[in-house]
């Protein structure tokens, strides 16, 4: 049974799915402390049985529950409750099967092990009222860029950008798969400067950064992000 599903009833609720270790006690306290609603289960049935007779607002699930496929779980969960968002936590080395099962902006994972503030940074996201989730995450392959704290990650990873930088990766990953020109980024980046050679300057710089495969150079024609 979770009392806690209606008591709170005239709040959402974050479903903490977890196996039942210390670990895991650590995390809901820490959550919880944070001012967080949730409840927790620690076994798949739980996870069905709180979808149902809960008002849960986004769902944290540990995809190695056990006894459960992930595709399985994943599938059943957006039967009993196709608009609750899922952040599905995962080992590294199963990533590329949770990406693969995650629905564009409106699922997101985290990797073993986590930091429970970036757990709950990511949590908070998703329950804003005011801003629609496209357009607080937007994913590109496995870098992922969240603009209200921005901050990018590339297979779960923080990179750390400077404002320029980020402006630049923003212009360029709006319109993927698309060329733009340097004077357009120019514009769209320093708008009140003579930029010169400063486009390929930090053009480099992000290469670097991201990847020198995210962006290509189309000669004559800008550059092009690629995820």
């Amino acid at each position: 049974m979770l009392p806690s599903l209606m008591e709170r009833s005239q709040q959402d609720l974050v479903l903490i799915a977890l196996p039942a270790t210390a670990a895991s006690a650590a995390v809901l306290r820490a959550l919880r402390s944070e001012g967080i609603p949730t409840a927790a289960v620690s076994d798949w049935i739980g996870v069905l049985d709180a979808l149902r007779c809960g008002r849960i607002g986004l769902l944290v699930l540990d995809l190695d529950l056990v006894g459960v496929d992930s595709e399985g779980m994943l599938g059943a969960v957006r039967r009993e409750a196709p608009t609750v968002p899922v952040i599905a936590i995962t080992a590294r080395g199963r990533r590329t099967v949770a990406v693969s099962l995650l629905r564009g902006h409106q699922d997101d994972y985290l990797l073993r092990p986590f930091a429970v503030d970036e757990l709950a940074a990511r949590i908070r996201l998703r329950l804003r009222a005011e801003l629609p989730l496209e357009k607080t995450i937007l994913r590109r392959g496995e870098l992922v860029v969240d603009t209200t704290m921005n901050e990018v990650t590339i297979d779960g990873q923080t990179v750390a950008l400077s404002p320029t930088e980020f402006a630049l990766l923003m212009a360029l990953i709006e319109v993927p798969g698309e060329a733009v020109s340097q004077e357009r980024l120019a514009e769209l980046v320093w708008p009140r400067r003579s930029v010169s050679n400063v486009v390929q300057v930090y053009i480099s710089y992000l290469r670097r950064k991201i990847g020198s495969d995210r962006i290509r150079t189309v000669r004559g024609a800008g550059y092009v992000f690629e995820a």
